[in-house]
């Protein structure tokens, strides 16, 4: 296979919702390029990109799939990213290592919610976009109706390169008014027949070349004076400003295709590799110091393994970008990220299962190596003499959470060794050991993403598992002061165990002035404060402690064992057992006997004075609250809306935004359990939410009422 120049190579990322016809593009793709002799298809479950067990399983891709398209003396490395909204962290790592977007719309849907996600997360990394009207072969596919969309939803840098003669059943032609001719496909599609445009098309055809002129020059001012002065610009001209415009996001070509119909997939793999910024012309990725590191084929050599993968009959594979230099395969490299050394014995090109072993890869270039020793996705791997790390792929927050265990407990172990193998090829995945709920939790993007992860679960490691709801992270906390001394006295023969105890507790809020006295019924507590310890808690909040003993009732010796108490009884609240939180504490009197007191006997006495006095200070339970955006189309946002007022929900705000309706709201924890399974079904999957954390406040009354007996009952139990 022929060694590409980094001025050669262009590395694109396959966007689009799920349906939008990806997989059945990069087939036709690879099938124009000569790599297969017979196009697969998504039903038969033979195309070279969806061929995972479970993808075959499910009939969705699962995985985002690397390729490469040698066409026209340019090779395009394309990554095919899973539509559905579940597997978006594939766009996140493909976009992390590629230099532009090509986002699939389905011309009978248009732009869908899942569009707009993806287009943002573009935006947000840079990422310049083109826009491929896919199945306009299809039964409602409508043409100007999409096109209104685009310029609704992304405004005037939407720009037509192409526009089909007639949609539907009946597609088999279209005007290209970049290069101004007119392209026919017969019934098997392939190459097409190019000719002059015909007459009652010239018009329209020669108005939106005119557009496009425009467009182009805006971004080249050589380019803008030759379109002042009415000199018509070239195709060359065209292309170097749809280049420029590109690279700084200012436009957004539309061209149009049936991938079904290989119609209009050659001319796609054309524009690509003419008009689309190459691997050098993008800014410079930053190692994690900041530095830019241009792709300098001779330069210190640098690889970051963005991709990890368990494939059948091979095992591991690692995906990988020449971040600068020339990898040599059997080049040995300094794993920079865990430490260690690597030696890639082979290295491959990839198209989807096939791989091809390659002598080297310049700067730029993407390829793959199997069974490496200790290479995890993210880590970068330097020749001797170079210290480059890259961490440049943030992964969006998850959105569906479920408590896992296997159903027998003996294979726990081998459960959380098959999880942290599952995070590594989809970091999106992300698993989590709660301490405080007492639950191995894992997370991820919905119902689908975990679906996904339980099947190759029980599947492809035969181990059976158990899916629950996670428990809920309630905090505890008081509302008012409360006073309460406990004595602990055990007498067993020899020394014996004696603490006595006296505090006051009071809610804490920053700011607040130093404790002085307080009165319960008739008897008032003046305090003189001795020592203070401000302790922040992992969970959120704080204990504050005053020593305020005068007199030497207890010895300063002692006071760190009340305080291990207090901190037992704020990590398992006398409530519901959840973490207390935002608690001040006042130690002003206690006894000790000069045999028995020990540090034993005043950490009981302290947990125990703390539970008295906060079951006395109108304890209240907290729940965590989260700021949830809800994308959806207009015609669903009354139901939207009435299902989040359903869950607790108060309604933020609304807005429009490019075309869509966004609703904000807060919503308790509790409530979003199966949230994306509800909108989905809400909505026939056609929007979308993100959810962040936002403070924890009160849980009404009656849901404490409930949660206090559910508690009591586990005791019970217990």
């Amino acid at each position: 296979m022929k060694i590409y120049k980094t001025n050669e190579i262009k590395n694109i990322a396959l966007l689009g919702s799920k349906g939008s016809g990806k997989t059945t593009l990069a087939e036709s793709m690879i099938f124009e390029c000569g790599v297969i002799k017979r196009r697969g298809t998504v039903e038969a479950g033979n195309t070279v990109s969806d061929y995972f067990p479970v993808e075959k399983e499910y009939g969705y891709s699962v995985f985002s799939t690397v390729f490469n398209a040698e066409f026209n003396g340019k090779k395009l490395n394309i990554i095919d990213c899973p539509g559905a909204d579940d597997f978006v962290g594939n766009a996140y790592t493909a976009l992390g290592v590629c230099d532009m977007g090509l986002i699939l719309i389905d011309s009978q849907y248009g732009v869908e919610v899942g569009t707009q996600n993806i287009f943002r997360t573009t935006q947000k990394l840079g990422k310049p976009v083109i826009f491929a009207l896919n199945q306009m072969d299809g039964e409602k596919a409508d043409y100007d109706n999409v096109m209104e969309q685009l310029f609704e939803s992304f405004g005037n840098k939407v720009v037509q390169i192409q526009y089909p003669l007639e949609c539907g059943p009946n597609f088999h032609s279209m005007i290209d008014v970049l290069l101004m001719k007119k392209y026919e496909w017969g019934p098997d599609g392939g190459t097409p027949t190019i000719s002059d445009i015909p007459e009652d098309q010239m018009e329209k055809a020669k108005e939106l070349n005119r557009k496009l002129m425009e467009a182009a020059a805006e971004n080249d001012e050589s380019l803008m004076e030759k379109f002042f002065d009415d000199q018509p610009l070239t195709e060359d001209d065209l292309r170097l400003g749809i280049r420029k415009g590109l690279i700084n996001c200012d436009i957004y070509p539309v061209v149009v295709l049936s991938a079904a119909k290989d119609m209009g997939v050659r001319r796609i793999m054309e524009f690509l590799g003419n008009v689309c910024p190459f691997v050098e012309d993008m800014p410079a990725p930053k190692t994690i110091t900041g530095e830019s590191v241009k792709p300098d084929a001779d330069g210190p050599l640098s690889v970051f393994f963005f991709k990890t993968s368990v494939e059948p009959h091979i095992g591991e594979v690692s995906y990988f970008k020449v971040m600068s230099g020339t990898l040599k395969a059997g080049d040995d490299l300094d794993n920079v990220s865990r430490g260690g050394k690597e030696r890639l014995q082979q290295i491959f090109t990839v198209c989807g299962q096939l791989r091809n072993p390659i002598e080297k890869l310049e700067a730029g270039d993407i390829g793959a190596a199997v069974k490496l020793k200790d290479v995890r996705t993210g880590n970068t791997l330097d020749a001797k003499g170079c210290d480059y790390q890259f961490d440049f792929i943030k992964y969006p927050a998850p959105k569906y959470t479920r408590a896992i265990r296997p159903v027998t407990e003996s294979d726990a172990e081998k459960l959380a060794g098959i999880l942290t193998r599952m995070h590594e090829e989809d970091p999106t995945w992300v698993i989590e050991q709660s301490k405080e709920l007492k639950q191995t939790l894992v997370k991820g993007q919905g119902e689908f993403h975990l679906r996904t992860l339980k099947w190759r679960i029980e599947n492809n490691e035969k181990l059976p598992i158990v899916f629950e709801e996670q428990k809920i992270p309630y905090r505890e906390t008081i509302t008012k002061a409360a006073r309460a001394d406990y004595r602990h006295k055990k007498q067993s023969g020899g020394s014996g165990q004696f603490g006595e105890v006296h505090l006051i507790i009071e809610p804490y809020t920053e700011g607040m002035p130093e404790p002085e006295s307080y009165k319960f019924g008739n008897q008032e507590f003046k305090l003189n404060v001795r020592d203070k310890q401000e302790i922040p808690l992992e969970w959120g909040g704080k204990l504050i402690v005053y020593n305020c003993i005068v007199g030497g009732a207890i010895d300063a010796r002692f006071i760190p064992a009340i305080v291990k108490g207090l901190m037992d009884r704020m990590e398992q609240g006398p409530l519901t057992g959840s973490y207390a939180r935002d608690v001040r504490v006042m130690i002003y009197d206690g006894k000790m006997h000069p045999v028995d007191s020990n540090e034993i006997s005043f950490r009981l006495a302290g947990r125990n004075a703390f539970s008295q006095a906060f079951r006395e200070a109108n304890p209240k339970i907290l729940e965590p609250i989260y700021d949830v955006e809800v994308l959806t189309p207009s015609d669903s946002m009354g139901d939207v809306m009435s299902d989040l007022q359903g869950r607790r929900g108060i309604i933020m705000g609304m807005e429009s935004d490019h075309g869509l309706e966004k609703i904000n709201a807060k919503v308790p924890l509790k409530e979003m359990a199966s949230y994306s399974t509800a909108l989905s079904s809400i909505t026939g999957g056609r929007s979308g939410f993100t959810m962040d954390f936002a403070s924890y406040e009160l849980v009404p009354g009656d849901v404490q009422e409930k949660l206090l007996k559910e508690y009591a009952a586990t005791q019970k139990e217990d």
